[in-house]
């Protein structure tokens, strides 16, 4: 399901391991239309970690949404929703370990980051800084 009013793109993706490639996808093109595609490769990665994180640790629709940036801000932000109400954790990976990387990835990657919670579970958001 999608939703679009000029300013803001917003969709539901079920719980499942195609609602990754479907998220990247939506963003990219959305992107494209809003013509911000300097930042559609990096905006991409960062929605698939937050929504591959919410396949692991939540149950239920993944929500993604995005706000378009507005002349005097040039701020993308980007928020991804889940069920689960537990706030995340960055945490240090070891070298083994596969995962536990993707919150410092978007620490490192976004302006600026957060989470919180909201009736039905937490968004987690982003804010990325697009050239003018």
């Amino acid at each position: 399901m999608s939703d679009s009013d000029g300013d803001r793109a917003a969709w539901t993706f079920s719980a499942d391991p195609g609602a990754v490639r479907a998220a990247r996808s939506a963003v990219r093109d959305q992107l494209r239309l809003w013509d911000l595609d300097s930042v559609g490769d990096l905006t991409a990665l960062l929605v698939s970690e937050l929504v591959t994180n919410a396949l692991r640790h939540a149950s239920g629709p993944i929500g993604v949404r995005l706000l378009r940036p507005t002349d005097a801000a040039r701020v993308l932000r980007v928020e991804v929703s889940d069920t689960l109400p537990d706030l995340p954790l960055a945490r240090d990976a070891r070298p083994d370990d596969e995962g536990g990387r993707g919150l410092r990835l978007l620490a490192s990657a976004s302006r600026r980051w957060g989470a919180r919670p909201c009736a039905a579970g937490k968004t987690v958001w982003f804010e990325l800084a697009v050239p003018r």
